[in-house]
């Protein structure tokens, strides 16, 4: 027995000799033709594009490696045993090639015990950068040669550094940093002794030792790290016992906090195209305008407001149908396969239904959990549970349809919604969008309603109007007709056009004030005729509106226009900021993997050269607006935030295809739009006030929590005149008395009318 060992060490060392020898007559011949190392010396590694928020919350990362570029000194010296430990325990005492490790990993092969390999740290450097993954014996000795020329020009810790920024680890993640996130969802420096060790099990085969896909492999793997470590000293028999009882708990790969992927593409696309594909490489980091507060809350408000509208629609089928087994043994496995391609949508949760009749629904989801829904539950898709549903929209066995949990056992059965929106809020006074939402859902559509969506602004156009009218001596207090109008062929250059009030009324003389908070289209079409097209078009303009996407027609007066719900945002804040316009910013700063500051989003200021309209202009449609929300479309508003300082309007296009509302309180304007990307009618009682308006106020209900309430104050040139606000120069005459009648001599305002007035602004 001793004979026989001691003749396997002997081989072992003859192999080891022979070997150095080969190395010997490599270097002489080999080593002055070795390709240049000035990737390591000067080692730039592919870093991806981060998306941050303003508060420091990782939004989105763009690039093929996901990877965080941490210097040595500031990786936790458990992360560098737990690697070093495994990977080449003796790094900081060889020179590139460790002769002793060859020597032991050739006994260990012998012997048959585990393998703990023979390439050193920095021959994996030299192989990762410079030669293929074949196994054959020439790259083999290029690896050697590569690694001792990079000993001579590295100190070993930048050698350690570029392996620990550099390798792979599975799941897109190149580098220990990336791979604390990814797996554990934690910064690096937060690792433990248990957690480093199942890292640093990564390299040798990061698909083979992935711990959420394969937990126990990887369980085995860390244990035997754990052993290494305390076998070379670096932990001890106490330490050693606390990592192997210490819990794993794993981030998976679907957490996402915050969804802002509508504005996170939009920031993509506006750094790629100043960085090009470098964007991808350099380890941008892209710092959003943007509140996770304000986000999550746009966000909720835009999916409760259109999930709302869903339950008012006809159930139109379940989404697919499956074939379940008869053996109960293998149902779940076909369930799970089932609802892969039909992954939860947040609180929309996919099910395969078990069982099915009018009053009983089982099914089960993802997790293999089952639910039971009757009662309220079944409404939304009785006509599915009928017996004369269509086959193709009945609800039975193996159906996979949506289901919401609506309290603690409760569950609603659902669809998913065909209908879209976008919800966008900014400062106004710097243009920082605080909240972006480009759709109800962007693995479904990746299309940015708010910044791609143009679509009618239907009677959310109209403060722009009644804008334009004030500069032409027509007050709040002005009456006009709400009388039916009628337009032949002659006039309109095409077709007879006679258009109507959303509510099919005529009421006859009312004020300005009056006409806008009922959002009469007789009076806006009358102020239009009064002030002429040309003059609209180009006062609209002023807003930021593009001026050939608002034909100088009558047809401007109710929205007919193309507008985008960002566009709406950024006009309402001229009113909003007293007259000037801003452009909306999303992205606040970047800089590059050293922290360089390579761009810097910086307001104007609110000046001459910013001012788009009057500063009395300004204060007096808000005044007009303050009413719509008070009496008007939008009541409901401060009826239900119970707070006087919200100013806005509503918007409902022709034949019910786009809903909206435009508005704004203390510090911050927002729009919600509700429609079909292919236009098409919601509904006959559909509105802005009904669909858009609910979306805004349960969105300011966060934004504006705690925030106190605001009086606009009185700029100079405006003065109370008769009851209402008017410019100076037109409070002694010369201001517009009527429009639409004849010898109407100017009433004065209802007591409604002078309590929205002068009880608001004098607060």
């Amino acid at each position: 027995m001793l004979k026989s060992a001691a003749w396997v060490v002997g081989l072992a060392l003859a192999a080891a000799l022979a070997g150095l020898s080969l190395l010997a007559i490599a270097l002489a011949f080999a080593y002055p033709n070795l390709p240049p190392i000035d990737s390591l010396t000067d080692y730039q590694p592919k870093l991806p594009m981060r998306v941050y928020s303003a508060d420091k919350v990782l939004l989105a990362e763009f690039g093929e490696e996901r990877r965080h570029f941490v210097p040595i000194a500031q990786i936790p010296q458990v992360m560098r045993h737990a690697v070093l430990a495994i990977e080449d325990a003796r790094f900081y005492e060889h020179d590139g090639v460790d002769v002793l490790g060859i020597v032991r990993a050739g006994l260990a092969n012998v012997g048959e015990a585990k393998s703990q390999g023979a390439s050193t740290i920095t021959m994996q450097v030299a192989r990762n950068f410079y030669l293929s993954s074949e196994k054959t014996f020439t790259r083999k000795i290029y690896e050697i040669l590569l690694a001792l020329k990079i000993e001579t020009k590295l100190t070993k810790d930048q050698i350690l550094e570029v392996y620990m920024n550099q390798i792979f680890l599975g799941q897109r993640a190149y580098g220990f940093a990336a791979a604390a996130e990814t797996y554990f969802g934690k910064p690096l420096a937060q690792l433990n002794t248990a957690e480093a060790a199942m890292l640093a099990g990564l390299p040798k085969a990061p698909s083979a030792y992935n711990p959420i896909a394969n937990p126990q492999r990887a369980l085995a793997r860390q244990r035997h790290i754990l052993e290494r470590m305390r076998e070379v000293g670096f932990i001890d028999d106490a330490e050693l016992a606390a990592a192997k009882a210490q819990p794993m708990v794993y981030r998976q790969p679907s957490e996402v906090s915050v969804h802002a992927e509508h504005a996170a593409e939009t920031a993509r696309q506006l750094v790629y195209a100043q960085w090009g594909d470098e964007a991808y490489a350099r380890g941008l980091n892209v710092v959003l305008t943007l509140d996770t507060r304000d986000q999550v809350a746009a966000y909720k408000a835009l999916r409760e407001g259109l999930m709302n509208y869903e339950r008012r629609q006809h159930f139109r089928g379940p989404e697919a149908y499956v074939d379940l087994p008869a053996d109960p043994a293998a149902i779940d496995l076909r369930i799970a396969e089932a609802l892969a391609e039909h992954p939860d949508n947040d609180e929309l949760r996919a099910v395969v239904v078990l069982e099915a009749s009018p009053k009983r629904v089982v099914a089960a989801l993802q997790s293999g959990e089952t639910i039971t829904v009757t009662g309220a539950g079944l409404k939304p898709v009785e006509s599915g549970l009928s017996s004369r549903a269509a086959p193709n929209k009945q609800i039975r066995r193996g159906a996979v349809v949506r289901a919401v949990e609506t309290g603690k056992g409760q569950w609603t059965l659902t669809q998913m919604p065909e209908v879209e929106g976008a919800f966008v809020s900014l400062d106004p006074r710097s243009g920082h969008v605080r909240a972006m939402v480009g759709g109800f859902d962007f693995r479904k559509s990746k299309f940015n309603r708010v910044t791609q969506g143009w679509r009618q602004p239907g009677s959310s156009f109209k403060p722009f109007i009644y804008s334009a009218a004030l500069e032409q001596g027509v007050t709040p207090s002005t009456v006009i007709n709400d009388a039916p109008l009628f337009f032949d062929a002659t006039t309109t250059g095409s077709q007879p056009w006679e258009p109507k009030n959303y509510d099919g009324k005529f009421e006859g003389p009312m004020s300005m004030r009056t006409a806008l908070a009922k959002s009469k289209n007789m009076v806006s079409i009358r102020l239009l005729q009064t002030i002429g097209p040309e003059t609209a078009q180009r006062w609209v303009a002023r807003f930021g509106f593009d001026a050939e996407r608002h034909p100088p027609y009558l047809t401007m007066a109710l929205g007919a226009g193309a507008v985008t719900p960002l566009q709406m945002a950024s006009a309402y804040a001229v009113f909003a900021n007293g007259g000037h316009r801003v452009a909306p910013t999303l992205v606040k700063r970047i800089t590059d993997a050293r922290s360089r500051v390579l761009f810097e989003a910086v307001p104007p200021p609110l000046d001459a050269n910013s001012r788009a309209i009057d500063e009395r202009n300004a204060f007096i449609m808000s005044s007009l607006l303050q009413e719509v929300t008070r009496s008007g479309t939008a009541a409901r508003a401060q009826g239900t935030l119970k707070r006087p300082d919200l100013f806005g309007k509503t918007g409902t296009t022709n034949d019910s295809m786009d809903a909206w509302f435009a508005g704004w309180g203390p510090g911050v304007v927002a729009v919600a739009w509700v429609g079909h990307d292919t236009p098409r009618k919601l509904g006959d009682r559909e509105t802005g006030g009904g669909l858009a308006l609910p979306i805004w106020i349960d969105y300011m209900a966060q934004a504006l929590k705690g925030v106190p309430v605001y009086a606009p104050q009185v700029p100079a040139g405006v003065v109370n005149g008769g009851g209402d606000w008017v410019y100076t120069e037109f409070a002694h005459g010369g201001a517009v008395t009527s429009i639409g009648m004849e010898d109407l001599v100017p009433r004065a305002p209802s007591e409604d009318e002078r309590r929205g007035i002068l009880d608001l602004f004098r607060r």
